[in-house]
This record gives structure tokens, C-alpha cells and sequence, in this order.
């Protein structure tokens, strides 16, 4: 995979019960330097949180940022996904 999805948002119950297919639940109060370091310095992380109302994806992307690594946002988050009719995954 060319980077890491990453579901930021939420109790790991919610996570459970639906989410992006190959996402990663990893909440942006958790993340820190020595956390991210599971993953080389130059991965790219898509971040998204529950939707357009949501504004952890964009809390994540700042935190991702400031530790120095390439991040985007996926507009739209769950909410969005749901709307185009995608599939979910289940399951941790």
C-alpha cells in the first residue's frame, strides 16, 4: 500500500462496528514521535474522521504535520464514503 489510512476519531467500538476497508483506528490525542515511529519517516498517512462536521481529521493532520510526516486529508469521511455507496469494513 502507498500510505495509511487512518480512522481518527471515535472509541474503538465504533471502529469496530464501521469503517473504511485497510483503515487503521489510531485517535489524534494518541498520537505521538515515538508512536509514529511504526512506520518509516516518509509514509503517507490519509487521515478521516466521521464527516464533514467532524473536525478530527483535520486535528490529526495538524498533529501528523507538525511531527514531520506527509499527511492528506480525505474529504468528506465516513459520511461521504456512506453517500458514494462504498462499502464498509468491520471488525478491529
Amino acid at each position: 500500500m502507498d500510505f495509511v489510512l487512518l480512522h481518527v476519531v471515535g472509541s474503538a467500538e465504533t471502529f469496530a462496528r464501521r469503517h473504511l476497508p485497510g483503515a487503521i483506528h489510531l485517535r489524534h490525542a494518541e498520537m505521538s514521535a515515538e508512536r509514529m515511529q511504526e512506520w518509516p519517516q516518509e509514509t503517507l498517512f490519509v487521515v478521516y474522521c466521521a464527516g464533514p462536521h467532524c473536525n478530527g481529521a483535520d486535528r490529526a493532520a495538524l498533529k501528523l504535520a507538525t511531527l514531520g510526516r506527509p499527511v492528506k486529508i480525505m474529504l468528506g469521511g465516513i459520511t461521504g464514503w456512506e453517500d458514494e455507496g462504498f462499502a464498509f469494513s468491520q471488525g478491529s
